[in-house]
């Protein structure tokens, strides 16, 4: 997911928050989805069938409301005009381990 979200942000024009921890979490949250779902499922919602709605794919990442107006609720990918908006296009895949508390084993 970190390649996927690196080159989402390449072909977006848009950035990482400034505090990285933020995309690493939500990177390491679509990773699980991915693995345990088989898509990569929104990690910042609530679902009350989580396998449902991987189907459904309107929540996988990127999801509809970034896909259509580059919103996104989980802060991943930001545009100029976001506050939090950092400078980064990039994070690595010991960035994601290192500030989300670690890889799931």
């Amino acid at each position: 997911m970190t390649a996927f979200s690196n080159k989402y942000i390449a072909n977006t024009d848009t950035k990482y928050c400034t505090d990285l921890s933020i995309p690493a979490v939500v990177i390491k949250g679509l990773a699980e989805h991915k693995v345990s779902l088989g898509a990569p499922l929104c990690p910042c919602r609530y679902y009350e069938d989580k396998e449902k709605e991987a189907k459904d794919g309107f929540w996988n990442c990127p999801c509809v409301p970034m896909r259509e107006r580059h919103e996104c609720h989980c802060m991943l990918f930001l545009t100029e005009d976001n506050a939090f908006a950092g400078e980064e296009t990039e994070i690595t895949y010991d960035d994601v381990v290192d500030l989300s508390g670690g890889a799931k084993m």
